[in-house]
Order: structure tokens, then C-alpha cells, then sequence
């Protein structure tokens, strides 16, 4: 169903991408829009078991375009480091592929409450309260993993 990676030299384990993925703090979800274009839109994510999730506005492309079609990725790229003298870059990345779906109001109490964790733990009782404040202008998406990947170039 999906090809083979073309630079298999460079593959990293699953496990190994997986980590790279929970503890990336930026990716880019990959849809395709209602007018038939891809789009890549950049996220903080959060990854929880086999899923990955991402928060947005209650309106707009990513709900559209999840609402008509529901394959999705989801790219990571790790720090990198060019390597002018060499014409290269070392890099490490994770290549997502799976189906989106609009997380119900549980759901997407878990994933902000996630969120929170991993990117305001320090500000946990006002970051509870801004959820709360806000939480019918929110939505959180569901990425359920189907298909990873992930590859590396180290000097």
C-alpha cells in the first residue's frame, strides 16, 4: 500500500521514530483541500499511543479538508545540521500516514489537557482554566497513526 523508502541506507527503527515523534514539539500536517490542492498546514502536536493529535479553530481549511477527505500525514523534522563542505545535511525526520477524525468533546478535553502538559507544565492550573474559558472555540484533531516512518543522516 505504501512504497518502499527510497533511501533504505538511512531508515531508523519504529521504535525509534516513534520516539523522535513523541518528543518532537513541531510538525506539518499534510490534507487535501475541498478545491482538490494538498495542503501543509504546521502544528505543536502532541502523540498519544497510536495517535497523534493537534488542536484548531472551529472553522477553516484543516476541518473542511478533514471532513472531505479523511487520509492525512503528518511530517517531523528533527534538529538539522548543514554540511556545506560536504553538500549534504544531517537530519533525522518521521513520516506519518493515517486517517483523521474530529475528536468529540472528551476526546478533545484529553488532548488539550496533553497539550498542556508537554508545553506549559509549569502554568498547569491557569493552562486547566484557559481550556475551560475556551473550549467550545476549539478543536482537536485525531491522527490515527496507520503507517510511519523515519529516517536519518547522521555525519
Amino acid at each position: 500500500m505504501f512504497k518502499a523508502m527510497r533511501r533504505s541506507d538511512r531508515a531508523i527503527s519504529r521504535e525509534e521514530a516513534y520516539e523522535l515523534l513523541k518528543n518532537g514539539e513541531f510538525g506539518v500536517l499534510g490534507t487535501i483541500g475541498i478545491n482538490g490542492y494538498p495542503c501543509g498546514t504546521p502544528f505543536n502536536y502532541v502523540v498519544d499511543g497510536n495517535n497523534i493529535y493537534v488542536h484548531f479553530a472551529i472553522t477553516g481549511n484543516v476541518l473542511e479538508s478533514v471532513k472531505n477527505n479523511n487520509k492525512v500525514s503528518f511530517t517531523y523534522v528533527g534538529t538539522t545540521q548543514i554540511v556545506p563542505e560536504e553538500f549534504v545535511t544531517n537530519y533525522a525526520s518521521v513520516m506519518v500516514f493515517g486517517t483523521a477524525k474530529i475528536a468529540d468533546d472528551e476526546e478533545k478535553r484529553h488532548a488539550l489537557h496533553l497539550m498542556l502538559e508537554k508545553y506549559s507544565k509549569n502554568f498547569m492550573e491557569s493552562g486547566i482554566k484557559h481550556i475551560e474559558e475556551d473550549f467550545k472555540h476549539a478543536n482537536a484533531l485525531k491522527i490515527e497513526i496507520e503507517h510511519m516512518t523515519g529516517k536519518s543522516r547522521k555525519g
